[in-house]
């Protein structure tokens, strides 16, 4: 029988010869196969820093994210800071970080601050670096936010990612430290 014989809807889809479990949460791909619908978006994380952290002025320090807000697939590492995929594929990847100063004055005050991420413990340009510059003593303020998000495609399972951060201060600024508003995440993007 041609297909040019047969009325469209007229097959039963009993008599499909596709692989797979046929119901209500699956569609016939074409390569005659039963496929479930979407995904989701694990393995994920979210973590945030429980105790402000200080930055020695001068050189990069790894953010101590040690409490999980969640972590769907067991992929953070509170003990060592990162995150941990495990597979491969691409992820969307975030952080905020909060950079207080104790004692900014007119004439002295952090220069530099730096957000950066690390990639199996190296500097990493896959979300690049962000960054605050002070030039002027008109820029006098305790409190900075850098934020940063992007895809990043991890291609070993074996991949890790920490958060670092550089505070370069002149002389007399006070300490810089990362506040407890700061946060760290990932999820896996549905492909």
């Amino acid at each position: 029988v041609g297909a040019s014989q047969i009325s469209d809807g007229s097959i039963a889809l009993g008599k499909l010869s596709a692989t797979g479990t046929k119901d209500s949460t699956t569609f016939l791909r074409g390569d005659n196969t039963f496929a479930s619908a979407g995904g989701d978006n694990t393995p994920a994380f979210h973590a945030t820093n429980s105790a402000t952290q200080d930055l020695n002025s001068g050189s990069y320090h790894k953010v101590q994210f040690n409490t999980e807000t969640y972590d769907d697939g067991g992929v953070y590492d509170t003990s060592n800071y990162r995150f941990t995929p495990g597979q491969t594929g691409r992820f969307f990847i975030y952080y905020r970080l909060g950079l207080q100063t104790s004692a900014p004055t007119e004439d002295k005050f952090p220069y530099i601050q730096y957000g950066r991420l690390y990639k199996n413990g190296n500097q990493s340009d896959l979300l690049g670096e962000l960054l605050v510059k002070r030039n002027t003593a008109n820029y006098n303020f305790q409190e900075v936010y850098l934020h940063a998000s992007g895809v990043i495609n991890v291609t070993s399972a074996s991949d890790y990612f920490e958060l670092y951060a550089l505070s370069t201060n002149q002389a007399g600024a006070g300490d810089t430290d990362v506040n407890t508003g700061s946060y760290f995440g990932a999820f896996k993007l549905i492909s």
